[in-house]
């Protein structure tokens, strides 16, 4: 018999994985499970994917698109520094309000990090290009707290099934970029009672 060509077969694989992953967890996720679901032969998904990590990582990077995206179709990084706070939080707002179980399985993937150091370099993408990004605006060591703030802001949304705060994240990110109240090492500004 012959081979037949499936050019999309990868993809296909990597789709069926996130769906996978999303279903039952990264627990339930394996090349036979990835194969059923794409409905491919099982050895589409070992050769195209030689370790289980290769294909979760595959499927890290694809998820890690939301985000991406979110931000891509915004002009937050054009914004002046002034208007900062209010774009990156209407970011934040747009990719929550979107579809919740890719929010969550993004995080599900990137949390998967934490045990498969594999994923590591790839769960770490997104914040460093976010980074990179919001350094041209303010400054690096700025940047990268606004990434955790972000980030910790999603987290806490999803573990908690709040409804996501826009005013709330709005003023949380401007005290980074503001730098108050309080200064960097937390103390309290001048009138502030504790």
């Amino acid at each position: 018999m012959a081979r037949r060509y499936d050019p999309e077969r990868r993809q296909r694989i990597i789709d069926a994985a996130i769906r996978v992953v999303g279903a039952k967890g990264i627990a339930g996720l394996s090349h036979r499970s990835a194969a059923a679901e794409a409905d491919v032969p099982l050895g589409s998904t070992t050769y195209h994917f030689r370790t289980l990590d290769e294909l979760l990582v595959a499927a890290l990077r694809q998820a890690n698109e939301g985000f991406a995206k979110a931000v891509a179709g915004s002009a937050v990084f054009e914004a002046p520094r002034s208007g900062l706070a209010a774009g990156l939080a209407a970011v934040l707002g747009d990719w929550l309000a979107g579809d919740r179980t890719g929010v969550e399985l993004e995080y599900e993937l990137y949390l998967a990090a934490l045990r498969k150091p594999a994923l590591r370099p790839v769960a770490a993408e997104w914040g460093d290009d976010v980074a990179d990004r919001l350094a041209r605006s303010t400054d690096p060591v700025t940047a990268r707290a606004l990434v955790a703030l972000m980030d910790g802001i999603c987290l806490q949304v999803l573990l908690t099934d709040a409804v996501y705060d826009e005013g709330y994240a709005r003023d949380m990110l401007a005290r980074i970029i503001d730098g108050g109240p309080g200064d960097a090492a937390g103390g309290a500004t001048p009138g502030d009672e504790r």
